[in-house]
């Protein structure tokens, strides 16, 4: 074999191993980057979403161990704000019948700049982020997706993902009727009443999230 042959197929080997390296380096980071979900809800309409683990790891370990756990399967949307955001994540159907009480879980670190995390994934449309009460770390299952851009969320909100299709659901959901709801929540061991607004007068229900490839 020639000498300028030899090097031909060196030459041709090196960038095939150069080629193949760059391949599963590139699938392993996109491994580590995203996880995809899909919401599907009891009326057969979906949501599919991806998760940003670097951006908002404990917030997106969470939400994956409440998908594993099948948390949300059952859980309703039951709050809806056009040109907002819908929530979602906390109650049962229960709650149509005034049981106020959440299903939520453990608190988790709110992972945001006001709260000494970074984080700088806006709420803009279509964003995935957590709700909370006015403590940092408040943070537990439920969570929303915009409808519109919030700026004045950013930085005070762990935003952890993105819709990357069903858009359309998500402004079905927000520009539906809403109501008030009449209710008692449960504290300390005694009930109050209070009242729920921005309440979906149709039950948008979760059936299932799944974590997809």
């Amino acid at each position: 074999m020639s000498k300028i042959l030899k090097k031909a197929l060196c030459l041709a080997l090196s960038l095939s191993l150069l080629t193949l390296a760059g391949c599963k380096n590139d699938e392993k980071k996109g491994d580590a980057d995203i996880v995809n979900i899909r919401i599907t809800l009891t009326n057969g309409k979906q949501i599919e979403a991806e998760l940003y683990p670097k951006i908002a790891p404990k917030t997106v370990e969470n939400f994956v161990n409440l998908v594993n756990k099948k948390f949300y399967d059952g859980l309703i949307f039951h709050r809806v704000i056009e040109g907002f955001m819908i929530q979602g994540g906390g109650f049962d159907e229960s709650f149509y019948e005034g049981n106020f009480n959440t299903k939520e879980t453990d608190t988790i670190q709110g992972e945001f700049t006001s709260n000494g995390f970074k984080n700088d994934l806006k709420h803009t449309r279509g964003v995935l982020s957590m709700a909370r009460t006015n403590e940092p770390n408040s943070a537990s299952s439920q969570f929303f997706i915009m409808h519109q851009d919030a700026p004045h969320l950013d930085g005070d909100y762990a935003a952890f993902g993105k819709v990357t299709k069903g858009l359309e659901v998500v402004d079905e959901i927000a520009t539906g009727m809403t109501t008030v709801l009449e209710g008692t929540v449960l504290i300390m061991g005694q009930e109050y009443p209070q009242q729920m607004p921005d309440v979906p007068e149709t039950p948008v229900v979760i059936k299932t999230i799944e974590i997809i490839d």
